[in-house]
Formats: C-alpha cells, structure tokens, sequence
C-alpha cells in the first residue's frame, strides 16, 4: 500500500544513531585525565597494544585466503609446534612494543628470553603476553585470543627478566582479545572493573560494549578437558563427577581455547578448569602470562579464581 485512505504516507521508520560511541582510544584518553600525576606512557602503551590487537586480528580473518594457515616448521619455548600466525602475532607484538617507546622488557611465548629494549632507556612498562592463545584452532576456525598484563618498573629497573617474576598481584593492568566472528577486547586496571569492547571493522576502532563487566555468581555450566581424565589426581575427579552428579548436573561446554573459554565463562558464569595432572604435574598454564592476567581480569569482575 503507498498511503492510507486519506492518502496520507505512513510515518518512515528511522534508525538511531548513537553518536556518544566510546572508543578505546577515547576510554584510555578520560581514564587519563582522572589521574593527575598520570605522564600519558601508560596510554600510549595501551595504543600500541590496540594497533596489535587490530593488526592479528586482520591477518586471521584473511588466514585462510593469504596461505597464513598450517604449521610454520619450529616450536616455541613451551614446546608447542608454532603455526605461522604464531609467528606473524609475536613479530606484530615485538614491533609494536618496541615502537611505542614505553616498553623495556617484553616476555613472549614465542621467545625463549626476555626481549630488552635497549633503545627505550627511560621506559618504565613490561609487558607479558602470548600474542597467539589456541593456534592449534586456528586451521578450523575457532576462536582464539591475545592473553597480556602490564608490569610498572621501578625507577632504578635495569630492564632484565628477573624484574618480571613477581606476583601477579603487582600488576597494573591485564586483559586479552578474542578473535572470534569479532574481535573482543578485554580489558581491566588495578582496582578497577573489566570493561569490554568489540571491534568496528568499518570504523577501525574497538567500541566500548560491555562496561563494567561482572561475572555471573551462579551458572551451571564447567568447562575443562576430560579428555585428560584418565591422568587426573582424586580430587579433580571428585570434583567433575560432583559437578554431573548434582541434583541439578552442570552442563559441559570446552572450546579447546583458554581465551574463549575464560570470555564465554566471564559472560555466563560458570567454572573454568585446567588442573595439572600426572602427565603434567605443574600444570599447562603458565603464570606471567596467561594465568596471572586472568585471574586479575576475574577478580576485578567479581569472581572466585582457585589455583589447583
């Protein structure tokens, strides 16, 4: 129908525009002005973490159309056979850290040292990271993710490994991106929420999404790797047959990737397990950089996190 009987146009359905968009580059910039004796080096850090996180995320969305996929021929300091993202991720990660000029001391999976920066003398930032979580996903499309925290150096720091092994308590800062059917950043300070922000492919910009994010107190939902039950110790064992065999069973959801999984978990609630078992009697997880940033992430979003 054009009109009604009068003759008369019905009204045309307009879209609203949010025009009060927050960016990441905008949040960063307002959480600056908050502190007075803020110098801006922890801002511009952030930035050059922004630029690597949009940068992975292009280079997996066209991995599959650019031959980025399989195996690059060499393992990392784990062990762990590198994919050729792994790769491209670390080196993303290394230029941009050392370019932003805030950085001494960067600590990487890929790396079996500590890359100092010897061309940032006045730097006063480390950085821990695994530029690539999950690549073992990679080839089949599942969502994997960029796990990294944020260090303050003391004035008189010499830019050496040691000055990185200390609790994750010390940390200023933590997060990680999820590259999934979008990019989601996470991100929280040191006595600060977690907020959340999603990547705008035609804006080129991360939007703040999901502020103040907490996780749910309760859901029925665990999510760890049977597969590997047979090596678990007793405990373990109790505890996922408690979780099946309650009144109300918890439902089983496993992505295979920590970043996915600990983001799906953050959203809906649940447990998140990867305990050590007799094949790996100090666990898979390592501390500085992907066990430390988390557990600050959780904290801060009002969870409970456990080491076992």
């Amino acid at each position: 129908m054009n009109g009604n009987a009068n003759g008369e146009q019905p009204p045309m359905a307009t879209e609203k525009i949010n025009t009060e968009i927050v960016t990441l580059t905008r949040f960063l910039n307002e959480e600056q002005t908050k502190h007075k004796e803020a110098t801006g080096d922890f801002t511009l850090l952030c930035h050059a973490l922004q630029f690597s996180f949009k940068s992975i995320a292009y280079y997996i969305r066209r991995a599959s159309l650019i031959n980025l996929g399989g195996l690059a021929g060499s393992s990392n300091t784990t062990g762990d056979d590198q994919k050729k993202l792994d790769v491209i991720g670390n080196d993303l990660f290394i230029a941009a850290m050392r370019s932003c000029g805030r950085v001494k001391v960067l600590v990487s999976e890929e790396e079996e040292e500590a890359i100092v920066f010897s061309d940032n003398p006045n730097a006063r930032y480390a950085v821990a990271c695994d530029p690539i979580d999950g690549s073992s996903n990679l080839d089949a499309g599942v969502s994997v993710g960029t796990i990294f925290g944020i260090f303050k150096l003391p004035e008189d720091a010499k830019g050496t490994k040691e000055e990185l092994l200390k609790p994750g308590t010390e940390l200023v800062a933590a997060g990680f991106t999820m590259y999934g059917a979008s990019a989601q950043l996470v991100l929280t300070m040191r006595g600060g929420p977690v907020n959340g922000f999603t990547m705008d492919n035609a804006l080129g910009e991360f939007i703040l999404t999901h502020p103040n994010m907490q996780m749910p107190k309760k859901r029925a939902i665990y999510s760890c790797n049977e597969g590997n039950s047979k090596y678990w110790e007793e405990p373990v064992l109790e505890w996922c047959n408690s979780v099946k065999q309650a009144d109300k069973p918890y439902s089983l959801r496993y992505i295979g990737s920590m970043v996915a999984d600990a983001y799906r978990t953050l959203l809906y609630g649940g447990i998140f397990a990867y305990p050590a078992d007799k094949k790996s009697p100090k666990g898979k997880l390592r501390i500085l950089y992907e066990c430390a940033p988390m557990a600050m992430v959780f904290e801060n979003g009002e969870s409970t996190v456990r080491a076992c």
